[in-house]
């Protein structure tokens, strides 16, 4: 959700965009927070973490995060013109983020447990054939 900033004459000023509040504790407390930066037209992943689960946010442009439960597929779009949704995707469930726009996209992820060169949790998605078939559902 986008909130309008005003300075002290009531002027607009700008805009923030929460992300994480430690009072609604969304999917518990994040453990570690970085950007990652899409290219126009490109897609990262499918990514599959057996004990971590993301978090997302994409704070500038549009995209859309593609799960994968069994054989279907759900689309769920975060970003400007969606109002910053937060999309959660659980450990255990491959995942790809696409950026189908014509700008750079930045993307929060908000994981637990962080990332760790000792245990990096990445493994390989078999059989996705996503962009091959119909998509079973779509969320906004």
């Amino acid at each position: 959700m986008k909130i309008v900033t005003r300075d002290s004459e009531g002027r607009t000023n700008g805009y923030l965009i929460p992300v994480w509040n430690i009072l609604t504790d969304l999917c518990s407390a994040p453990d570690q927070v970085y950007v990652t930066a899409i290219a126009p037209h490109s897609m990262k992943g499918p990514h599959l973490h057996h004990v971590r689960r993301g978090l997302f946010c994409c704070i500038f442009g549009n995209v859309k995060i593609v799960t994968r439960m069994g054989d279907s597929y759900v689309e769920h779009w975060t970003g400007e013109g969606y109002n910053h949704a937060l999309i959660l995707v659980p450990a255990g469930m491959p995942a790809a983020i696409y950026n189908d726009g014509d700008i750079e996209a930045l993307v929060l992820n908000l994981p637990r447990p962080a990332w760790s060169a000792d245990n990096p949790d990445e493994w390989p998605v078999a059989d996705w054939t996503y962009g091959q078939e119909a998509v079973h559902e779509t969320i906004r």
